[in-house]
């Protein structure tokens, strides 16, 4: 009910991406309803979903839509009864696999791909790694960098690529001593100015980005696929502005909303009929292999066990 929503006025988005994107996208749907004023906090999942659960503990009801970078969170927050459904009539667009069961609790806002990337300045194509192994050479050591273990992508990327390579590469990967950062901001930046030479488990959207701010660097899709996470939107139960959330959803789900996303985030949307963003360069979905958990509950199960290993790989706070 637009009414109801503009009646409202507010509107309120907890998210996991980086702060100008979310301005950009917020911007987009105050165009459209100048009456709604938007505002939004921005956090890694861990540290948001943890927010969001001790604000509900306090019945402080602050958040009306939820964006977590991890299934994980998405299902156990689906448990916990944390999202309200809404069915909105954009989900028949989005393939099943990226919508609750039953519909309407939470819904794919957009896929996320991780890969290598490298600055071609400081690493020729001919010595650039090709495949996730050829980043245990031991000329890459003190070169890489990953993001800290708290991230929903960097967990996607160790539990899609343990089962192809084993955990003796992740050891040997630890051997190489990686540096872990909070943002794909810091790792493309360390990468442009030569402090690092390659990003392992890199993330597409954030090369994108680099890329036409005329940034030198190169993307590589190896063949064993690239891990792919969502990240995934959904209206929370008790919102303070239930008719605004429910317009934002209709408004972010549909081919406006999404290009908006692709425009302000450069990610990819689930739907078919919204093109990937970027130049026309972009590898659209249709051409990527993308490794995506079949179980997300068994994903959810193994975040303690990655994020102590991962922090140990990372010898955290290196």
């Amino acid at each position: 009910d637009i009414a109801k929503a503009k009646a409202e006025g507010a509107f309120t988005l907890y998210s996991t991406d980086p702060e100008q994107g979310q301005v950009k996208l917020l911007a987009a749907f105050n165009k459209v309803f100048p009456e709604i004023k938007t505002s939004y906090v921005r956090l890694q999942a861990g540290a948001l979903y943890a927010k969001v659960l001790s604000e509900r503990q306090a019945k402080s009801f602050l958040v009306d839509v939820i964006q977590l970078s991890d299934m994980g969170m998405i299902l156990d927050f689906q448990r916990k009864g944390g999202f309200r459904q809404y069915v909105s009539p954009e989900m028949a667009f989005f393939p099943k696999e990226a919508k609750s069961e039953p519909e309407g609790f939470w819904t794919w806002g957009s896929v996320i791909m991780a890969g290598i990337a490298y600055n071609p300045n400081n690493v020729s194509a001919a010595d650039a790694p090709k495949k996730w192994e050829d980043l245990l050479d031991p000329k890459w050591k003190d070169a890489i960098n990953v993001k800290v273990s708290n991230s929903g992508l960097q967990h996607g990327v160790w539990y899609m690529l343990m089962p192809i390579l084993g955990m003796d590469y992740f050891k040997k990967f630890g051997d190489q001593k990686p540096r872990a950062f909070d943002s794909y901001v810091q790792q493309y930046g360390r990468l442009v100015d030569g402090q690092d030479k390659i990003i392992m488990g890199a993330q597409y959207s954030g090369y994108i980005e680099f890329k036409a701010k005329g940034a030198p660097l190169a993307f590589v899709f190896p063949e064993t696929g690239v891990p792919a996470v969502p990240e995934t939107y959904g209206i929370v139960d008790q919102a303070p502005h239930p008719n605004a959330a429910e317009l934002f959803m209709d408004w972010f789900l549909s081919p406006v909303g999404q290009k908006a996303l692709a425009e302000a985030l450069l990610l990819h949307s689930p739907r078919a009929d919204v093109p990937p963003p970027g130049g026309a360069d972009t590898v659209p979905l249709s051409k990527m292999k993308l490794l995506s958990p079949a179980d997300w509950n068994a994903f959810e199960k193994d975040r303690p066990a990655f994020a102590k290993e991962w922090n140990r790989i990372v010898g955290a706070g290196r």
